[in-house]
């Protein structure tokens, strides 16, 4: 199965525009089918905050002569806070099922009860979404509510978890343990509870190479590679519509800048187009995302203009669970309801000779850093330290002969600014090589927040801090700096891409995010017809 999905990650189909084409001509069609409503309110019921109350901030963002090209000249429609919406929606009176505003409306109305179990004992709370109750449910009636009643069991053994033992794992290769996490047993909890209960239902419509497709080699590859592993996953996806907890929208923002970004008009309305055709499409077709308003939907997007594709719908921006790698806070990533995932930049389809280096005692480089001088920060950090201390090793590029690779492995410290956008592969390739990263950055979630204590194994450095650098990095005692290297370690696993995926690597690890978030809201469908 790897194989076969591996073959086409890493491969081209000469009639891939052939059949965007006729993908496209039937999504226009079917566009003109529904139009706008736009909702006042969020469907989201926030049963409780997943996520901890200090965010992390920070990663770099090396990008091509190409994309940079696209940050600076695409015509957008203005910043990315201003991003003009597409007049067109998937839902409306005509396309929207009778029963789909009153579901809606008791989704917002249950902020106002006890939670899940209305009038049932004392509500309870803890970082996992799991504000539930312990009083007996009530009777489940439709397939939703069964959906649902599964989710609040889950709800209450993660919170028994938190309070309980070491769980014992059927599959003990790895258990959370330690301070990078937030709450170990209750994170162990809430994975083995997402292995064996989370279904998700791929949307079959689509061709590719915008849909069901997505690179594998770049960057972006993070994209491709999770399409492939959902396309072919067989643990977690379902094709009985009725039993999945989310429905995955499988578009690929980077393969839309390649095939349907029209660079000479650098028009980026055709990729808005491309995004509301799709959703019309399957909002037409099914009534899962009207069910909704598309907060059981998500959407997996590593390039540069995932949010800014996510603007394309109300909905899709508001109420659908976004992975996104460019997880900035002031751009309209929301925390709560929205998944930070990290840039992995794959050369081939193996991570082999990437992944190792020295112990923490034969790293003779205090800190080391070298890309390229793109966006605010970086101008800093080169202006205080390029050439400054043998200690800093800071370059805009690196001398004839330096290897980057083993540099980074010989470096205790791993230098991570943002560039033109937070997200970087510079983070993952220091916990490839055994680097405790140095995150210095503004507005950024770093990956899988909701679990893991990123100040307990990197360091997090202000844009301010930048000129007292080294006396940050040499405060850090050995024995404090050994303790945070075997945590970089430790944590590595949740980082790592697997072909096919591991338990705990980074195709688990961003389901279960996914996963976190349904469990932090209720969907009610009393008049669904196929209760």
């Amino acid at each position: 199965m790897g194989a076969s999905w591996f073959a086409s990650c890493f491969s081209t189909s000469s009639s891939s525009k052939t059949k965007l084409l006729f993908f496209i001509i039937p999504l226009i069609m079917v566009s003109f089918l529904v139009s706008v409503l736009v909702p006042t309110n969020s469907s989201w019921d926030f049963i409780n905050s997943t996520l901890p109350s200090k965010l992390v901030a920070a990663v770099p963002a090396e990008r091509t002569e190409e994309e940079m090209e696209f940050h600076s000249r695409a015509d957008v429609g203005g910043s990315l806070g201003e991003a003009t919406l597409p007049k067109e929606a998937a839902v409306d009176g005509s396309a929207m099922p009778p029963h789909a505003v009153e579901a809606v409306k008791k989704i917002q109305q249950v902020k106002l009860v006890e939670m899940m179990n209305i009038g049932q004992n004392e509500t309870k709370e803890d970082g996992f979404g799991n504000g539930t109750t312990l009083g007996v449910p009530r009777q489940v009636k439709t397939k939703m509510e069964r959906v649902e009643a599964g989710l609040q069991g889950a709800r209450s053994a993660i919170k028994e978890a938190r309070e309980g033992s070491q769980l014992q794992d059927p599959d003990p290769d790895y258990v959370p343990i330690g301070p990078m996490y937030w709450d170990a047993k209750a994170f162990h909890r809430s994975y083995l509870e997402m292995e064996k209960q989370f279904k998700v239902f791929v949307y079959k419509e689509g061709e590719p190479p915008v849909f069901h497709d997505g690179p594998c080699k770049s960057i972006y590859s993070m994209e491709g590679n999770f399409i492939y592993q959902m396309d072919a996953d067989t643990n977690f996806q379902t094709n009985d519509p009725h039993k999945a907890h989310v429905f995955y929208l499988p578009f690929s923002v980077a393969k839309m800048v390649r095939f349907v970004y029209p660079r000479d008009t650098r028009d980026f309305s055709t990729i808005r187009r491309t995004v509301v055709d799709y959703i019309n499409l399957v909002a037409h077709k099914y009534p899962y995302w009207n069910r909704s308003h598309g907060a059981d939907h998500f959407m997996v997007a590593c390039h540069d203009w995932g949010p800014l594709a996510s603007f394309s719908l109300p909905y899709l921006e508001r109420n659908t669970i976004r992975a996104l790698c460019n997880a900035n806070t002031s751009e309209r990533f929301n925390p709560v309801k929205d998944v930070s995932i990290p840039e992995i930049n794959l050369v081939t389809d193996k991570l082999t000779g990437l992944i190792g280096g020295p112990p923490a005692s034969r790293r003779s480089i205090l800190a080391f850093f070298a890309g390229g001088v793109h966006g605010p920060i970086r101008p800093i950090l080169l202006e205080h330290w390029e050439g400054k201390d043998e200690d800093i090793k800071v370059h805009k590029y690196l001398p004839r002969g330096v290897n980057y690779h083993d540099m980074m492995r010989n470096s205790k410290y791993c230098i991570c600014p943002s560039g033109y956008e937070v997200a970087s592969p510079r983070i993952v390739e220091a916990f490839y090589t055994g680097c405790v990263p140095v995150l210095i950055s503004k507005s950024y979630m770093a990956p899988f927040s909701d679990v893991l204590r990123w100040k307990s194994f990197s360091v997090v450095v202000s844009v301010d801090e930048i000129p007292r650098l080294k006396e940050i990095l040499t405060n850090i005692s050995m024995r404090q700096y050994v303790r945070m290297q075997k945590r970089v370690l430790q944590v590595r696993r949740h980082f790592e891409f697997n072909s096919p995926p591991k338990r705990f690597d980074v195709f688990h690890m961003t389901l279960h995010s996914v996963w976190l978030r349904r469990l932090n809201i209720r969907i009610s469908d009393d008049h669904w017809s196929g209760g």
